[in-house]
Parts: structure tokens; sequence; C-alpha cells
């Protein structure tokens, strides 16, 4: 079985401190739903647990209702690994994808390849090769290095491990004071392996407000 956790509680604050980005209108929809529905067409995905944050606990529930497979609204936390902490204790699955909800992208199709890698592996997470030439530079702007970009992967979402496995790296990061910024590196701490799936798509995330029109193109383009 397997639980999606889709995250909607961050605090916008690359887009101006505004509203909660997730809820932002996108070509006529609130940006969380394009990744509800992705979940709810994945036929792997038996629940979702939506993390919100509190003052939009009625936007939530509202379009929570859309979707038969949302069974827990939950809040979010000071820091992403709360949020996804707090999912976790609602989640049932002995699977979990873990998603930004401020990624509209996801197909069912890629969350179906994060499932297939954590039923073999453990983990399945999203990721693309970097492709532009990457430099290691000082706080004043000036370039140290350049670091060799064939190794180098940027990872994204759905980032999809076992439920076990994902409860003991969490509460390893806890006991140590620990802040990661996703669920790989909170498996990386265990010293277990991290399989990356390779998204054959521009899996943007909406950070800033370009990114919304960046967004609405590709949508468009896809549907067309």
């Amino acid at each position: 079985m397997v639980t999606a956790i889709v995250l909607a509680a961050g605090r916008s604050s690359r887009m101006g401190g505004g509203p909660n980005k997730q809820f932002l209108e996108l070509l006529g929809q609130p940006l969380i739903r394009y990744s509800l529905t992705a979940f709810s067409q994945c036929s792997q995905v038996a629940e979702i647990v939506l993390v919100r944050r509190p003052d939009y606990a009625n936007e939530a529930a509202q379009i929570a209702r859309e979707f038969a497979k949302v069974v827990a609204l939950v809040d979010g936390g000071a820091e992403r690994q709360n949020s996804v902490w707090n999912g976790l204790e609602k989640a049932n699955g002995d699977i979990v994808a873990v998603h930004d909800g401020a990624r509209p992208l996801v197909t069912p199709a890629l969350i179906e390849a994060t499932i297939a890698s954590a039923q073999q592996h453990g983990t399945g997470i999203a990721a693309t090769k970097v492709v532009d030439t990457i430099k290691e530079a000082t706080p004043e702007r000036t370039v140290e290095r350049t670091v060799d970009r064939t190794k180098l992967w940027a990872v994204q979402t759905p980032q999809t491990v076992r439920r076990d496995l994902l409860r003991q790296a969490y509460q390893q990061v806890f006991a140590a004071g620990r802040i990661v910024t996703d669920e790989a590196a909170a498996v990386e701490m265990l010293g277990h392996r991290v399989d990356l799936v390779e998204t054959p798509f521009l899996n943007l995330k909406i950070t800033t407000p370009s990114d919304l029109a960046m967004a609405e193109a590709l949508l468009y383009s896809r549907t067309k």
C-alpha cells in the first residue's frame, strides 16, 4: 500500500511573502490541485495525506473534498521535516511518496517509477541530471573551481521511501538536532542507499513569480 504525503505548508517567502503559493491560481485552478490530481490518478496510490498551513485549513479542506483518496489533512511544522513527520503520523502505507505541492507538473508515470524503485531498493527519488557547467565560488562571487557535473543531479519530488525506513531516518535527524532539506538527506544519514529515478521532463517547482508563467506555458503545451 502506498501513501502520498503532499506538502502545501510552505511559507512562500520567495514569492514575496504573500498568499500560500500552493493555493495561487495556475490556468484557473489552485496550484495544489494539479498534484492532488496526479496522485489520485495513480492506481498504486491508495491514500493521500495533505499537509497544509493552519491558516489555510478551510481552503485545503474545500479542495480535498474533491479527491476521494485524501484521507487526512494535517498541520505543517516549523521545518519541512516536521511537516513530513506530521504526515507520516497519518500514513498507513508501507511505502510513502512525499511530494512538494508546488510541483504541478508531476505525472502518474513518474510517481509509479519512484514507487517501483522504492519497492525494489527502499528508495526512489525523482531527479534530473545537471546539464549546466557548475562553479564553486566565494561569498564575493569569485570562482574557486569548476565542479565535475557528470556526477551531479538536481533532486526533486516525489521522494518515495519505505515508511519504516523514513521514520527511522527522521527519528535520527531529530535526535541529532539536525535540519535536512529532503527525505534523501535523512536516509543518507542512516547510511542507507538512495536510488535516483530520472525525470524525463521539466518537473518545475514554483518558487518565484516567474515560475508561474513558465508552468502555465508548459501545462498549456502539454494539453496541446
